[in-house]
């Protein structure tokens, strides 16, 4: 790397499990570029910007597909007066949207940027809430736009239709507007237009304090199903900011109770799918539903709630399993138990569907090379054969301690992201299985739930973190900044809702309308983790 970088380098820091390097604004292609092809990082995890009081700046979060242990942080600092850098989007597709909000609330433009314009606020709207010289008292005027064709003025053997689907609707899986053209029957352009459930999550959580009032707030990002593994990226990364030790005991709780939350979210995904995709109702949705209520139960009974848990603490878990220990382990092998006949009915009434197979087999198309590009993980991309799994290859909690398999498909259609799915809800059931077989006979005097953390947390001032988890849906990523303060100065979050959504129109462009449905269900993406 230090040969490839080496004449473009201009400082180097230290950031925590990843080294840093400074390079030039005018240059950030030919470095990216070298880094990728040369050296290998061929994901761009992340795009975090920020101000300083003199400089803003911009770090692009590389990592390799192949070993996520291999990191990389490349800085970009500009002038406090004229924010402006080279775009990393030719480089890295998934830059695109990463810079487009960078711009949108930090104010750094890219030159060369192929779409900068605002992604989550509206685009009449004034300033950039994130930059230090916001006013945020200011009025607001959201005019009420046109919406004009963007491929009106092309030739085509058709006359083009601009159809808005969304933002409310069942099948946008939340309130998403996608600005689709029709060419005839055929999808010609397709733009997800997000933002439409902001909620400030990074602001809220630079105003809370580490070990008290953040941890809250995960759960709220994909509300729907994976609260705890939402919680995990937060502590993860805190935890390696303020160099805190987590107790084994805690982290098999962790492990199980991720796994619950993995299941459902994949029950609830496999359930909405089949309403999408051939109108399903009756029984292969009242079925997830069904399958995904087993698991909330569990979790109800873990973490006193079935939908914002708020069960991990900072160093560990809140309190210990619930009792008796033996009926709440006799309720989980329960539920494990049926698994291999509910996996069956699931094939049953949706793989082995012909109707079913015919609206997802070679459908929604992601070739390996376009997921890298943008940036996509979790069932999405390992439905196009790409072999990537931070719990196996960046292991955490009680994961490298456990006998269990990556689901992979080669495919990388509607179809293989779904198998995808049915074949890690087996695999989490394993999981699930073999904590409580460790949880069990864990000896009474060293079950240790918390380690000893302080009661106000102020991590050394310009201490930097990435970290991140898998998620349900895909990589699930935190960046902090410290500042010497007990709230951190910065706190990015990397959706992998956001990255995988990023990905619709490759995927949709040249295919029905029907299919474009099919496709942005097997995204499988939580709007509010999307626009955050």
């Amino acid at each position: 790397m230090d040969d490839l970088a080496g004449a473009y380098v201009l400082d180097r820091e230290q950031h925590l499990n990843a080294p840093a390097i400074v390079v030039r604004p005018d240059e950030v292609q030919a470095v990216l570029s070298a880094l990728r092809d040369e050296a290998g990082y061929d994901h761009c995890s992340c795009v975090t910007a920020q101000q300083y009081a003199d400089r803003y700046e911009t770090i692009y979060h590389l990592r390799s597909y192949a070993d996520p242990t291999d990191e990389l942080s490349v800085v970009v600092p500009t002038s406090a007066s004229e924010p402006r850098s080279e775009s990393a989007a030719p480089v890295y597709e998934t830059a695109n949207w990463h810079e487009r909000e960078a711009y949108d609330l930090i104010g750094i433009e890219y030159e060369d940027h192929p779409d900068l314009r605002r992604i989550l606020l509206p685009r009449t709207w004034q300033g950039h809430p994130l930059s230090d010289d916001y006013d945020q008292n200011q009025p607001q005027i959201v005019p009420l736009e046109a919406h004009a064709n963007p491929l009106q003025d092309d030739q085509r053997e058709q006359d083009t239709m601009f159809l808005n689907i969304g933002p409310h609707h069942p099948s946008t899986h939340g309130v998403l507007h996608v600005r689709t053209v029709l060419d005839g029957e055929v999808v010609a352009d397709v733009d997800p237009d997000i933002g439409f459930i902001h909620r400030c999550e990074e602001q809220l959580c630079q105003q809370g304090t580490y070990r008290h009032q953040i941890m809250p707030y995960p759960d709220r990002w994909d509300w729907a199903s994976a609260g705890l593994l939402n919680e995990w990226a937060y502590a993860r990364a805190a935890e390696d900011l303020a160099d805190i030790e987590v107790p084994e005991y805690a982290q098999v709780i962790r492990t199980m109770g991720g796994e619950m939350c993995r299941i459902a979210s994949h029950m609830l995904a496999i359930a909405t799918y089949a309403l999408d995709v051939f109108g399903e109702f009756t029984a292969a949705f009242q079925y997830g539903i069904r399958d995904r209520e087993k698991l909330l139960d569990l979790l109800e009974a873990l973490t006193g709630q079935r939908m914002m848990f708020n069960y991990l603490r900072l160093g560990g878990v809140a309190w210990d399993l619930p009792e008796p220990r033996e009926e709440y382990f006799e309720r989980v092998r329960d539920v494990l138990d049926t698994f291999p006949t509910v996996l069956e009915e699931y094939h049953d009434l949706l793989t082995r569907n012909e109707i079913f197979q015919l609206r997802c087999v070679d459908t929604g198309y992601l070739s390996p090379e376009a997921a890298k590009q943008h940036g996509c993980t979790g069932p999405v991309a390992r439905g196009s054969g790409i072999d990537y799994d931070l719990r196996r290859d960046d292991s955490y909690g009680y994961y490298d301690e456990l006998d269990w398999a990556v689901a992979t498909r080669p495919e990388g259609d509607n179809f293989a992201r779904v198998l995808v799915r049915l074949q890690e809800v087996e695999e989490s059931a394993k999981i699930i299985e073999q904590c409580v077989d460790v949880l069990e006979d864990w000896p009474e005097d060293e079950r240790t739930i918390q380690s000893n953390v302080p009661r106000t947390l102020k991590p050394a001032d310009d201490t930097e973190t990435y970290r991140a988890v898998e998620g349900a849906k895909g990589e699930l990523g935190i960046y902090i900044r410290a500042d010497g303060t007990d709230t951190p100065a910065r706190f990015k979050i990397r959706s992998p809702c956001f990255a995988n959504l990023s990905a619709l129109p490759t995927m949709a462009e040249g295919e029905y309308v029907p299919d474009l449905v099919a496709t942005l269900g097997s995204l499988d993406t939580i709007m509010g983790e999307v626009d955050r």
